[in-house]
């Protein structure tokens, strides 16, 4: 290759590196012009993240793939890449799996990977992460220069560089670099807080802005969009991240156990105390307490928590010593609180005092294209569980997935991108290299179908034109205490308190209608 051709193609970016882009921006620019120097099908910037490479742009690649998250160990060609300080060029007959076997933007055809070529990107003369090019052609990269391939990855190099001096010079305030931390702590991959969309990117500005406090944060959101997740980033960011982050599911205990679990018990405190044990206050002195499903907790709990908060003084049951605790809060609810205080089902002094600042996590139906880079992380984790080359989606998978309203948020995709890899492998008559999941194996219209939906007042429920008003109520309170049950993993106190029955009540009832 003669230098004016490099040089026409590397001039843009050079002037690049002292403007101010969005990384994003300035990394599609950088693989674009590679693309346009280096003919290829599809080419990669990875970043290098302990043992897991993180794609940062693609070009030619399936949308899901920027949510992949690869494990270098299980993939020899990416190791073989970092292991090298100058670039590669894998033989086309190269018996070694590629990992972007199917990814390629052809997502109707399964094509495999022909041609494969790669160069680390160093900084600081330490491996930062991989720029790759692939061909489905084979024998496409014989003529190819690696000089320049090398070229591109220094320069590679300096965008990178460039990017990190220029945030850093944007973020010189204390307050704004700790922003910066929690932002990337937060998009860390073993959190999995994955996305691209606006209200995804708001969600991480206010936990940026909130985790470096230790105000009390109420974490707000449908079952299933990760609250858990986010309450875990927050620690992670905070200043209490060397110490212990303890988590209670409020909605998991029984009445009679939350308080001991709470505040700890000593010897005889009630039938059973046999010793002396620490509640979850004291496990989390220094740290973080989590309580998920707050809103479950006994109105006479709620008042004893608002005096350990206020006051950072408990008692164990039992005992009249007090203790001190240092605990920051962070809980979690699916309820509307606010209304549950109207309700009397909540004291408004403890809601006050949770909702320091509120948090709220946005449904998966909002977040738009999310859904392609959350099913990519969980293709790969199953891809790597089942022991395969390669599985992605087809084209109707993916508008499938963009078409589905998820109700069960992004545990339900995980669900279902597991269950339908595993129907689809037990399908095939000898183990595929590639396992490409279609709309039919998702099977969503078949959910859609069987979720609950709201009523139509100029529709009549089916129980009453099939079987009367008495088995229409049936089917009504059978389908009401499914949800419930569901939602709270058959814990039966939890679900008496949302349908304002009594325990016993409830019992009967899920008897007679052939629910236990």
């Amino acid at each position: 290759m003669t230098a004016t051709p490099l040089l026409t193609a590397l001039l843009p970016l050079v002037s690049d590196l002292s403007r101010e882009l969005p990384d994003h921006e300035r990394y599609r620019r950088l693989l674009q012009a590679m693309r346009g120097l280096l003919p290829c099908d599809a080419a990669a910037l990875l970043r290098l993240d302990g043992e897991w490479l993180v794609p940062l742009a693609v070009d030619g690649l399936t949308p899901d793939t920027l949510g992949r998250r690869f494990r270098v160990s299980e993939h020899p060609r990416f190791e073989i890449l970092l292991s090298q300080p100058t670039p590669t060029r894998f033989a086309s007959d190269s018996d070694l799996p590629d990992p972007y076997d199917g990814l390629v933007n052809a997502p109707d055809v399964e094509l495999h990977v022909h041609d494969c070529m790669g160069c680390p990107l160093m900084i600081d003369e330490r491996p930062w992460g991989l720029l790759t090019l692939d061909a489905l052609r084979p024998e496409q990269f014989h003529s190819v220069e690696l000089d320049a391939l090398q070229a591109f990855a220094s320069l590679a190099a300096a965008t990178v560089t460039a990017a990190e001096r220029i945030e850093h010079l944007a973020l010189r305030a204390e307050h704004e670099r700790q922003r910066a931390e929690t932002y990337r702590q937060a998009t860390h991959h073993d959190r999995q807080l994955i996305g691209q969309s606006e209200v995804h990117r708001q969600l991480l500005e206010e936990l940026a802005l909130v985790a470096s406090s230790d105000l009390t944060v109420l974490i707000t959101g449908e079952t299933g969009v990760g609250k858990e997740l986010v309450a875990q980033a927050l620690h992670q960011a905070s200043r209490r991240a060397d110490k212990p982050l303890i988590s209670l599911n409020c909605a998991a205990l029984p009445e009679t156990l939350v308080e001991s679990e709470l505040f700890g018990h000593v010897r005889g405190a009630f039938t059973g105390a046999h010793g002396e044990r620490r509640g979850k206050f004291e496990l989390a002195h220094g740290g973080t307490l989590f309580l998920d499903e707050v809103g479950e907790l006994p109105l006479v709990v709620q008042a004893k928590l608002l005096r350990v908060l206020q006051s950072g003084q408990l008692q164990r049951l039992g005992s009249d010593r007090e203790h001190h605790v240092d605990v920051r809060l962070i809980a979690a609810t699916n309820r509307d609180l606010s209304e549950e205080v109207r309700q009397g089902r909540f004291r408004a002094d403890f809601y006050h005092r949770l909702s320091v600042y509120p948090l709220h996590v946005p449904p998966l139906r909002e977040r738009g294209r999310d859904v392609l880079l959350l099913a990519g992380y969980f293709l790969e984790q199953n891809r790597s569980r089942l022991g395969l080359n390669s599985l992605r989606l087809s084209a109707d998978a993916q508008s499938a997935l963009l078409q589905y309203d998820w109700p069960g948020n992004v545990r339900e995709l995980e669900h279902l991108i597991g269950r339908s890899a595993l129907k689809a492998l037990g399908k095939q008559p000898a183990r595929p290299r590639m396992l490409t999941l279609t709309a039919r194996d998702l099977e969503l219209a078949l959910s859609m179908a069987s979720e609950p939906c709201a009523a139509d007042p100029a529709r009549p429920p089916v129980g009453l034109i099939e079987g009367g008003l008495r088995q229409a109520v049936d089917q009504f309170q059978r389908q009401l205490l499914q949800q419930s049950l569901a939602r709270h993993g058959q814990n039966r106190a939890a679900v008496a308190r949302e349908l304002g029955i009594d325990r016993a009540n409830l019992s009967r009832l899920a008897k007679r209608l052939a629910l236990d």
